[in-house]
Order: C-alpha cells, then sequence, then structure tokens
C-alpha cells in the first residue's frame, strides 16, 4: 500500500485527484498507476486501470489470477468490472468511496454473485495516511479557487 501511496502523491503532484495503485504477482509489483484523466484528456485513465494494464502487458496476459490491486481508494464500478474481468484474486484497498465506490459502499461488484469472478476484499489499510493526502489536495484546490 505504501506503493500506492507513492502512486497518489505523484498524482497530487500531477494535479490530478491523488488516487493510486499498484499490482502485486508473486511479492512483485507488475503493475503500477495513479490517476492521469485530466493529463490523458481520457476517462479511463484511473490508477486502477494504468495499473491492470502495465500488468497485463508484465504477464502479457490479461489473465491476473494470483494478483492483488492495492490501492488508495475503494475501486469505482468500471475499475471494479476490470478487476473482476482480470480475474484478480485480491483488492486491498485505503479508503471508502461513499460516492462512486463499488467494492462494498455503494455497489459491490467485485463480490457479486451474479458474475463469474469473486474478489477477496481488506479495506482500512494506511487510511490516516490516504486520508491526509485527499484532504490536503481538496484544501489546496479550494484554496486555488478562492483565491482566483
Amino acid at each position: 500500500m505504501r506503493e500506492a501511496l507513492a502512486e497518489a502523491e505523484e498524482a497530487a503532484r500531477e494535479g490530478e485527484i491523488p488516487v493510486g495503485a499498484v499490482v502485486v504477482w508473486q511479492g512483485e509489483v507488475i503493475g503500477r498507476g495513479h490517476n492521469r484523466k485530466e493529463a490523458e484528456a481520457d476517462p479511463t485513465a484511473h490508477a486502477e486501470i494504468l495499473a491492470l494494464r502495465q500488468a497485463a502487458a508484465a504477464r502479457q496476459s490479461w489473465r491476473l489470477s494470483g494478483a492483488t490491486l492495492y490501492c488508495t481508494l475503494e475501486p469505482c464500478c468500471m475499475c471494479a468490472g476490470a478487476l473482476v474481468n482480470a480475474r484478480v484474486d485480491e483488492l486491498v484497498f485505503a479508503l471508502h468511496d461513499p460516492k462512486t465506490g463499488a467494492a462494498g459502499s455503494v455497489y459491490d461488484l467485485v463480490r457479486s454473485p451474479w458474475l463469474n469472478h469473486r474478489l477477496r476484499v481488506r479495506f482500512g489499510v494506511l487510511a490516516e495516511e490516504a486520508q491526509a493526502l485527499m484532504d490536503a489536495f481538496f484544501e489546496r484546490l479550494r484554496s486555488q479557487r478562492s483565491d482566483g
């Protein structure tokens, strides 16, 4: 999760919402990403999607069975669906997302009995650090808006 937090910090430096993700397989980080929606003008450039793409390229397979994705924020529906489709075994995240979370908050796609794959889920890992990063980012954003 510390690697995911480092990715989130990079997102914040780039002016993106500070979300970071890493994919770990057999104890090694094989994919990493942070939000790049603004930089790439791409609605799919979420941290999880970018980390999954890199991991799939590293494994030369879309199947990421045996992998764990660590993320600083609970995945949205798009990202949760990608985790299911990639057959990731486990999702570990820091913060719940009460507006768009799809791993237990608003929806629970990653454990849905109607889908062909379900993930193990752990949450709250390094939540205080992730929350501090989010709070600082949005405070800075509010400050910039009030100054301009």
